[in-house]
């Protein structure tokens, strides 16, 4: 049934696309026919995915298979780190089992392992078959030509730079709008390595999680290219259609020499994660201690993570999250932007089950399931420095546009839910 809540997301998604349009480079061009195809896409996706009993039977798959890779995962890690893990066999009495949970030990290393998979998986093509396909619904359905339906594609599963990997040498060529989209994009989606991470971290509070993310990421996709096409309009004069061979891109030796690189590249993206937390985690406690002791002074407690809520909970109820959530909510959405998704992931895991509503924890997961924060600013900066070095004035020039495009994308995705029945997720 279509209700008030569902009505009230509707303020979002006009709020999202008012906003986009306000800050175009040409306000003139407004894409009318991408804006509704793209949303309606959006729509009948989640639709299909959830409505469809095969399609559903499906997703449910998917929550096997991440609970197969932590388990597996685990039995790796327990046999490097012992107990420390949190398996069987503690060494002394437990008086928190929950305490076991250690991000390092329970999170980290499922990337390491998703990554050697992935890997295997393009190596035997069916990875680049599956790319390929969402490359050519990207450019029917989209308007995108060839390579950068491509990258479009490769970023929903292989990640926000990895993805331009693959058009490498064609990036030189892309038009202004492309190179834009590609970025913005990258920031809307998350990784495969990352989204059974999220799902492992969510599985306690949220029923399906493992569906939830992986719908996220290919549903935020054509939101990503939506916005960005609406701040930097198309140039049709440049861009034609072309064809471009993804096999060229990336290439492994054998399947153990895929395993190997791929578990290398992966623990680059562990190192990085695990780094960058601890860098803004530690940022933010600091300045939670100064805004401390400047409240101590007006007897009344400032924070971050509260100034955050108040700033955010107007986008969070806009999105179809109940007021009474919203706060909390939007404390999150801006914990995703200035730390990391991450942060307000694990944040978002530890809120019990009865203090916030089932479909305000639905509609969050598909706002924070984008790499759209401040840390992928620089990542963007230094990838695509290396990528495309003559472009590299270009991509400073947008990358904190692409960023909000990425961070307005996930909210536009999420408000597209809103509008769909709760029973549907039941």
């Amino acid at each position: 049934m279509f209700g008030l809540e569902n009505a009230q997301s509707l303020v979002g998604i006009a709020g999202v696309l008012l906003l986009c349009w306000a800050i175009s480079e040409n306000r003139a061009r407004f894409p009318w026919k991408l804006a509704l195809g793209a949303t309606a896409t959006q729509a009948l996706l989640v639709l299909l995915l959830f409505g469809v009993p095969a399609l559903r039977e499906g997703l449910q798959a998917v929550g096997v298979v991440v609970d197969g890779l932590a388990t597996s995962t685990q039995t790796g890690v327990a046999f490097v780190f012992g107990f420390l893990a949190g398996t069987p066999g503690q060494p002394y009495p437990l008086t928190d089992p929950g305490a076991l949970f250690v991000f390092a030990f329970r999170v980290l290393p499922v990337i390491l392992v998703v990554c050697a998979l992935a890997a295997l998986l393009w190596h035997w093509k069916i990875l680049v078959w599956v790319t390929q396909a969402f490359g050519v619904v990207f450019e029917k359905t989209m308007g995108l030509r060839g390579p950068p339906a491509l990258a479009t594609a490769a970023t929903v599963f292989m990640g926000q730079v990895e993805g331009p990997i693959f058009i490498r040498s064609y990036l030189p060529s892309l038009s202004r709008s492309e190179l834009f989209m590609l970025i913005a994009v990258g920031m809307a989606c998350v990784s495969g390595s990352t989204m059974v991470a999220y799902a492992t971290i969510l599985a306690g509070v949220l029923p399906q999680a493992a569906a939830h993310v992986v719908t996220a990421s290919i549903v935020s996709a054509p939101a990503g290219v939506l916005l960005a096409r609406i701040i930097v309009p198309r140039d049709d004069a440049i861009e034609q259609t072309t064809a471009y061979d993804p096999l060229a891109a990336k290439k492994y030796d054998s399947s153990i020499d895929a395993l190997i690189k791929g578990t290398t590249d992966g623990l680059q993206i562990v190192l990085n994660v695990g780094a960058t937390l601890i860098v803004f985690v530690a940022l933010v406690a600091m300045l939670n201690l100064m805004l401390g002791a400047v409240g101590d002074q007006f007897g009344y407690v400032f924070s971050v993570e509260e100034g955050l809520g108040v700033l955010f909970a107007p986008l969070a109820w806009a999105i179809g999250i109940p007021w009474h959530d919203a706060p909390a909510a939007g404390a999150l959405l801006g914990v995703k932007l200035v730390l990391t998704e991450f942060t307000a992931f694990i944040r978002l895991g530890a809120i019990p089950l009865d203090a916030m509503d089932p479909r305000s924890r639905v509609l969050l997961t598909y706002a924070l399931c984008g790499f759209a924060n401040v840390a992928s600013v620089g990542i963007n900066l230094a990838g695509f420095s290396v990528l495309v070095p003559e472009r590299r004035n270009e991509v400073v020039g947008m990358v904190w546009k692409a960023m909000m495009a990425g961070f307005l994308a996930t909210c536009l995705t999420a408000s597209v839910v809103g509008l769909l029945p709760a029973g549907l997720f039941g």
